[in-house]
């Protein structure tokens, strides 16, 4: 079992930055697999990032890469995520989520959630 908590969340202004961070529980945190989702009002859950359990391997949306950087530290049981430029549409519910199927974009292979954090981007 893993317990994911984020934090990180706030409300910014466009061009600024946050991290976000989600500190899991248990003692096997080197089998999973961590990503990033979110949810904007109105629409769908979507994948943002995802990260192998090594840190090596990695994916992103379109809509982020370039701006988005996922990271994690084994040792401290953390994985974090790096926004940087935030525009408006970045505005959403942001989830982080542990799956054992390996960096994945699909939502169904992940088998833990985070309870999430609220990020709001103002113009």
């Amino acid at each position: 079992q893993v317990q994911l908590v984020e934090s990180g969340g706030g409300l910014v202004q466009a061009g600024e930055s946050l991290r976000l961070s989600c500190a899991a529980s248990g003692r096997t945190f080197t089998s999973y697999a961590m990503a990033w989702f979110r949810q904007a009002p109105g629409k769908e859950r979507e994948f943002v990032t995802t990260v192998d359990w090594s840190g090596v391997v990695t994916y992103y949306a379109d809509s982020v890469k370039g701006r988005f950087t996922i990271s994690r530290d084994n040792a401290k049981n953390m994985a974090f995520l790096q926004m940087n430029s935030l525009k408006p549409e970045d505005t959403a519910v942001y989830f982080c989520a542990a799956g054992t199927n390996g960096a994945t974009i699909f939502e169904n292979k992940y088998n833990y959630w985070g309870q999430g954090t609220q990020v709001t981007v103002s113009s």
